[in-house]
């Protein structure tokens, strides 16, 4: 601080190119990871014939992502914040390159329990990815494009769900023959393990910690903060006692709870009303993903020149319900054109909302690390998303599709009220603040 005026000097910063390729090598691996998420649940039926298990159980290999978040997600947040970004992202593809091979293992009737350890792997590989996106953004990116990488960041996770509904269904035909089955199911798991194994060596050589200088004042600021002055249980403490951000944790939750049920099920959806159309499922998926990237790109765009967290938020969380509500209406009109259209209008908001979410977490709760905020999010989705998969599986095996879009489309009203809440409590309090 100088002492003539009070006031703390400016400290140098710096913007490096190297930033691009260290979101975009994030953003690739995450895709690799996330591609596996829903490699077996788009064709479970495929997998069901193959491992002789019911689908239920081949749900779970899409649930298990969210399961492991769960319980993991403190220690690696924690870890986040001791270690930094590249032991994070060492571990990350380390798990995920170990999970394809150990996959690659598992491709004869009897050894479903492998390929299920598989999946854990993977699964567990995703705990040190999902919270990644606005700490990256954060320590590389200047401030006028941190949303843009946020978005870009979580693009590389959606392009991979997007890839996982459209090349499975193309490399896994529904054939009869076992060991003609067991082939197409060992090429995808082979060219999926070259992948992951190519990644894990580029980031052993590539992927940075931070760059030599900041790239804003604020990092700059951080990064002055000795560790020991950092206390995670006291970050928690002060997070938990946000209530706007308690209000976020929940619509955020409820909002990505629905697009994991929808993603997970969407075969079992398809096939019950388009019987034989695995492939379109795919396509379908597909879609609703790519019109996603479309939003969530555009939104972070939108939420660099604008600053409109809040408006921004509640428009998209309306607009998902809106998209809910569309999808559930048209999908048993036999037209699978119009699924298409309202897929896709679905997911453009529905998807788009994502990247959404973790900013305007980072508004609500700055000083405090991303890291923790972005984790508390992916923890509240990963619950209600084993909820609604579990529910809307059982009301669509009961009551049929319809009954389980609705149940969804009344959560996604639930949010769309609390996020206005959320709004009117953050004006409010700097209302009195000011």
């Amino acid at each position: 601080m100088s002492l003539s005026t009070g006031v703390m000097p400016l400290r140098p910063t710096r913007l490096y190119k190297r930033r691009w390729m260290i979101v975009l090598l994030f953003s690739s691996y995450s895709l690799s990871n996330s591609f596996q998420w829903i490699q077996y649940g788009i064709i479970s039926n495929i997998f069901m014939k193959f491992y002789k298990v019911d689908a239920f159980t081949i749900d779970w290999m899409s649930m298990i992502y969210m399961l492991t978040y769960i319980p993991f997600i403190f220690p690696v947040t924690w870890l986040l914040d001791k270690k930094g970004l590249r032991v994070i992202a060492l571990m990350a593809t380390a798990l995920n390159c170990a999970g394809t091979w150990i996959k690659v293992a598992s491709v004869k009737p009897n050894l479903f329990a492998v390929t299920f350890l598989g999946q854990f792997c993977c699964s567990f590989a995703q705990v040190f990815i999902l919270g990644m996106p606005s700490r990256i953004a954060s320590v590389w990116f200047g401030s006028k494009e941190v949303s843009t990488a946020c978005s870009i960041g979580v693009f590389g996770n959606q392009l991979g769900i997007a890839i996982g509904f459209l090349v499975p269904p193309m490399l896994v035909p529904n054939v009869d023959d076992m060991d003609q089955l067991a082939h197409h199911i060992s090429i995808m798991f082979y060219i999926t393990a070259g992948v992951a194994t190519f990644l894990f060596i580029v980031v052993i050589f590539v992927f940075q910690e931070q760059p030599k200088l900041p790239p804003t004042q604020a990092q700059a600021t951080a990064r002055s903060i000795p560790p020991e002055q950092y206390s995670y249980t006291a970050s928690i403490r002060r997070l938990l006692h946000n209530r706007p951000f308690i209000l976020l944790i929940i619509t955020y939750g409820l909002n990505t709870g629905c697009f994991y049920a929808v993603s997970t099920l969407l075969n079992r959806m398809i096939i019950y009303h388009y019987p034989g159309e695995e492939v379109n499922a795919g396509k379908i998926g597909l879609t609703i993903v790519i019109a996603g990237m479309v939003g969530s790109l555009i939104c972070g765009i939108w939420l660099d020149r604008t600053k409109t967290y809040k408006q921004t938020t509640l428009a998209v969380y309306f607009m998902s319900l809106v998209g809910m509500i569309v999808y559930a209406a048209t999908l048993s009109l036999g037209h699978l054109w119009v699924v298409f259209i309202t897929a896709g209008a679905l997911g453009f908001f529905m998807t788009g909302y994502l990247p959404l979410g973790f900013e305007f977490a980072v508004e609500l709760t700055y000083p405090e690390s991303e890291g923790t905020s972005s984790g508390l999010l992916n923890c509240s989705a990963q619950v209600f998303g084993i909820i609604f998969t579990i529910c809307q599986g059982k009301i669509i095996d009961n009551f049929g599709t319809l009954a389980g879009n609705i149940f969804l489309c009344v959560f996604l009203l639930i949010g769309t009220i609390m996020t206005g809440k959320t709004f009117l409590t953050v004006n409010i309090k700097l209302y009195i603040e000011s």
